[in-house]
This record gives structure tokens, C-alpha cells and sequence, in this order.
């Protein structure tokens, strides 16, 4: 085993000797974003990622109309720059924690909650949010009554506002699999009906006789249905959400909308809204003639975003990278060039189709402020520890300018985004491109001249004409190639000498010639050998006896 580790460490050595023109390392670049995608936005605050303004995806400001679920979770009921859905705002409140299945419960009150036997509780483990979801086996449902009259489905009430959410995981998306129903009488005696059921791997949502004009002698049914499938075995979010000011009803999913209909008597965002009434002896079923999960499922008094909330939230959003390698200690960042634009769009997104651009600029490094007052502003931190860059301070940055004080081997982007004033135009990052140089060891000392004593070589040498170098190692060894040897009294090779010229290396063998090799280092790199020397000590030689040559 040590003949073989010997072997391997010459090996080594040699190729540190002959590879000497890897040291000769010129400006290097890494691209983060643009074909390379963004999965290095290890941190994505008010931003999200969309396909549909360059060739390649880029990050805007996570936006009003559902186009990301970022800052969003089912359980706090918060979305991005939408109405937050607190506590008060609950109507309903299922989150599913309690051990059985016979306890839940709506945490408001205001419902009673009813388990058929054939639905099971799962753990936290497969649990969207919090400690448990509700598991179907195509066996049994849960019945969701209203109790109280204050209840927004209460019997006969007149409802305004509303938003319905779910987390979702089926077993296999069948069709016909039955996900939600709300079955009441309504007016004179006709079936009401809400349906969401499995069709062609999405949802269909049907509304019958729910929407009514102000004096209640007509009705609208609506029927729509997601565009992307949902996929088995996987948790997704699905929302409806209903703004009775412009009769708009919309259907998100992973905060997508996918569907948007009007409750209006033109079908259309203009005459008279019909606003839902409950019918008479109401009651929601979950999860009938469905196998899978359901999460969080949550009834509110408000509709999340109206329409006159603008488009982009005015405190923006912010993206950091994680820590990227540049390969090598000490590397310097040059510059970082960045190309991006802002994107603003009219209108409303219906079917991820968004209509009436009114801008979409483009352009490549200096300061990215527009006209509109939208903006992104840059940052850059470095070190050598990827864990330790946090106690680095952020240093801003203009995109294609020099950049001369981000130096190690890791590197931190930071970008802040911020919407325009009128809050309908965001900016996108589409590229990020960082140049550096990589951090190149300190050159090897020159005109190294061994000189044989009693029991000892003396090495002196001149200095590396590296400015960043920090000091030397002696390599030496009996046999040639090897450089580890172990018989100097100052310790096996290499030996750490400092920053110094000259060594007497003592406590060698008379007679044996011995090899040596210097390398120069730095903070934090180690430079290539200088030219192999040889002495031989030999016995009644001393210093005093030999003139040295530097």
C-alpha cells in the first residue's frame, strides 16, 4: 500500500512539473439564466419565471393576475400582491390535522363536518401543509353542511365576493372521479349544483342555477374546465376565485389561470352581474367517487386580487443566486453582463394567452431603469467558503461595467425588481454572464542553487516574481521524482520555510545525493516547482569553507 501511494504522489508531481502551462489561465465566463435556465435562483422572492417573453424563460414580478404561487401557501392564505386571506376572511376551514378523520372539523364553526368510514387520515408526511390530509378511496365522502346563518352558503343567502381553494393529489385522474358538489333547491323548487369533476386529466367546473340576477327571476350556468393536466401523484393547487364588482369568475391552478368566464348578462365585462344565492338545505360532499388526497380546503369572503388591484405589487420582488463555483481560489470577478428588459402587458391573462402588449424592451448591460420608473438593481458578494458568503456585504454593481473588489473562489448575485409606477410594467432578467479571471498561483522561485555541507544541503534561491506570493516549500528526497522524503532534521518533505530565500536543510545522510524541488504559495494557492537542484552532503564540509553565489 505505501509503494502504491508513493506511486500515485509521483505521478503527481510529474504532472505538477510537466503541466506547467495550466498555471497560464486567461478570462473565463459563466452564464446563469438564458439556455442555461434558472435553477441557480436559489432564493426567488415577488418573482416568478415565465417562458413567453424570449426565447428562453425568464424572471419578472410575480403578478397580480395568478401568474406565479410565489410567497403563496394554502395554509397562511397569502398570494403574492393579492388580498391576504386571513383568519377573518375564512368562511370554511379545513386543514385536515386532526388523527382521525371522525374529528375533523371547521375551525370556523360554521359548518358541520361528517367522515364516511371509508375516509382515512394520512401524516404529515404526505400531507401538503401542516400535520395531516384527508385520503379518499373512491369509497366514501366528506359532507360539509352549513350550521351557522351567518355562513356564507347559509340557506337563501345572497353572496357576494368568494373564493374556494384546494390542494389536490389523485391516485390516477379517472374520469368521472367526483373532487367537490354543492347540491341545494333553489328559487321555485330547481336544482342547484356546483360540480368539479376528473375529465380528460383536468377539472370541470360546472355552476347550475347558482347565479342569479338582482331580482332572482333568471339564472347563468357556467361550465369551464383547466387547461393543464393534472398530474397523478402530485400535489396541485386549485382555486376559485369570484369578483362580484365585474361579475369575473376565475379558475387557477398553481396560481395559472386557466379559465375566466363573466357571470354577466352579456358574458362579457359590461351589464348586469348575477351574484350567487345559496339554495335550501345545502351541502357540500368532498372527495365522492374520488381516489387520492385533499389538502387545505378553504371557503372565503373575499376574492383574492380584484380587478382593481394593479397588475405588479409596488414594494417589487428579489432574486439571489446560490453560491457559484468559479473553479479556483482568489479568482476576481471582472464584470458581470446582464441582458433583460421590462415586459407590460393590458388586459386580462386568460389561458396563460396574455393580450394587448403594450411594451417589450430589450437591452444588453448599463443601468436597467426605464422610463415607466421600472428597474432592476444589482448586487455581488464573494468568498472562499459557499457557507460563510452571508457574512460578505452585498456591493452594488452596473451590468457590463469593471468590477474590482468581488474576489474569491464563490460568488452571490443579487437582483431587486421593481415594477413601474402605474405598477402594469415589470422588468425580466434574461441572461446573467459573469467574467473573472480565476486566481492564478504565485510563479516558482528562480536560480536555485544547492550546495552540499556536512550532513546537510544549503538551498538558497531568488525570489518568485509573483507579487501575491506568501512563502515556500522545500521538496526533497534520496530518490529521484518521488520529492518526500523524511530524513532533514526540520521534517519530512515538503518542508514550510516562510517567506525567505535561503535554508539549510541539516540531518541528511553523507554520501546519499538528495533532490529539491521549491514551490512558491500564496493565501491561497500553490504554484508549479522550480528547476530540480541535487546536492550530496558530504562529511568534514562546512559553511564556513563554501562561498555561496546568489
Amino acid at each position: 500500500m505505501k509503494t502504491q501511494t508513493r506511486s500515485i504522489l509521483t505521478v503527481y508531481i510529474f504532472l505538477l512539473i510537466c503541466g506547467s502551462s495550466a498555471f497560464a489561465q486567461g478570462e473565463r465566463t459563466i452564464v446563469l439564466g438564458g439556455a442555461s435556465s434558472w435553477r441557480v435562483a436559489e432564493i426567488k422572492t415577488g418573482v416568478t419565471e415565465v417562458s413567453s417573453v424570449r426565447p428562453h424563460p425568464v424572471l419578472v414580478l410575480s403578478s397580480a393576475t395568478g401568474m406565479s404561487t410565489e410567497g403563496y401557501t394554502a395554509a397562511s392564505g397569502v398570494w403574492g400582491n393579492f388580498t391576504a386571506l386571513t383568519e377573518s376572511a375564512h368562511d370554511l376551514s379545513l386543514s385536515f390535522d386532526e388523527n382521525s378523520a371522525r374529528n375533523y372539523r371547521d375551525s370556523t364553526g360554521r359548518y358541520r363536518i361528517t367522515a364516511a368510514p371509508g375516509v382515512e387520515t394520512v401524516d404529515r408526511r404526505y400531507a401538503r401543509a401542516g400535520a395531516g390530509a384527508a385520503l379518499f378511496g373512491n369509497t366514501g365522502s366528506i359532507k360539509i353542511e352549513p350550521l351557522s346563518a351567518d355562513s356564507l352558503f347559509a340557506s337563501g343567502a345572497r353572496i357576494r365576493d368568494f373564493t374556494i381553494e384546494f390542494w389536490l393529489q389523485p391516485l390516477n385522474m379517472e374520469n368521472g372521479e367526483q373532487i367537490l358538489s354543492w347540491i341545494s333547491v333553489a328559487g321555485a323548487n330547481v336544482s342547484q349544483r356546483i360540480n368539479c369533476v376528473a375529465s380528460r386529466n383536468r377539472l370541470n367546473w360546472s355552476f347550475v342555477n347558482f347565479f342569479t340576477s338582482t331580482n332572482g327571476a333568471s339564472y347563468i350556468n357556467l361550465e369551464f374546465s383547466g387547461i393543464a393536466p393534472v398530474v397523478p401523484k402530485i400535489w396541485s393547487h386549485h382555486l376559485i376565485r369570484f369578483d362580484a364588482s365585474t361579475g369575473l369568475l376565475e379558475y387557477i391552478v398553481n396560481g395559472s389561470v386557466e379559465a375566466a368566464v363573466y357571470a354577466t348578462a352579456t358574458d362579457r365585462e359590461n351589464g348586469e352581474v348575477f351574484t350567487p344565492v345559496a339554495g335550501r338545505n345545502g351541502s357540500f360532499l368532498l372527495g365522492e367517487r374520488f381516489m387520492g388526497m385533499i389538502d387545505e380546503f378553504k371557503i372565503h369572503d373575499v376574492c383574492i386580487g380584484r380587478s382593481t388591484i394593479q397588475k405588479y405589487a409596488a414594494p417589487g420582488g428579489r432574486m439571489e443566486t446560490g453560491a457559484v463555483d468559479l473553479g479556483e481560489n482568489n479568482s476576481g470577478v471582472l464584470k458581470v453582463n446582464v441582458s433583460g428588459g421590462r415586459i407590460g402587458i393590458n388586459g386580462r391573462t386568460v389561458g396563460n394567452i396574455a393580450s394587448n402588449t403594450a411594451s417589450n424592451e430589450f437591452r444588453e448591460n448599463g443601468r436597467f431603469r426605464f422610463a415607466c420608473a421600472a428597474e432592476m438593481n444589482f448586487f455581488i458578494r464573494a468568498g472562499e467558503n459557499p457557507f460563510l458568503l452571508n457574512r460578505s456585504p452585498w456591493l452594488p454593481f452596473t451590468p457590463g461595467a469593471d468590477i474590482t473588489d468581488a474576489r474569491g473562489r464563490y460568488v452571490q448575485i443579487a437582483v431587486d425588481f421593481y415594477p413601474s409606477s402605474d405598477g402594469e410594467t415589470s422588468p425580466y432578467l434574461s441572461e446573467l454572464c459573469i467574467v473573472y479571471m480565476p486566481g492564478e498561483p504565485p510563479l516558482p522561485p528562480r536560480n536555485v542553487t544547492a550546495v552540499a555541507v556536512d550532513g546537510g544541503v544549503m538551498l538558497r534561491w531568488r525570489s518568485s516574481p509573483s507579487d501575491n506570493t506568501a512563502g515556500y516549500r522545500v521538496y526533497y528526497s534520496a530518490v529521484r521524482g518521488e520529492l518526500f522524503g523524511s530524513d532533514a532534521l526540520l521534517g519530512p518533505s515538503p518542508i514550510d520555510v516562510g517567506n525567505r530565500n535561503d535554508i539549510l536543510i541539516e540531518g541528511l545522510k553523507n554520501g546519499t545525493l538528495y533532490y529539491f524541488r521549491i514551490v512558491a504559495y500564496d493565501q491561497y494557492n500553490t504554484g508549479e516547482f522550480s528547476a530540480e537542484v541535487t546536492g550530496r552532503p558530504l562529511a568534514g564540509l562546512s559553511l564556513q569553507e563554501i562561498t555561496l553565489v546568489n
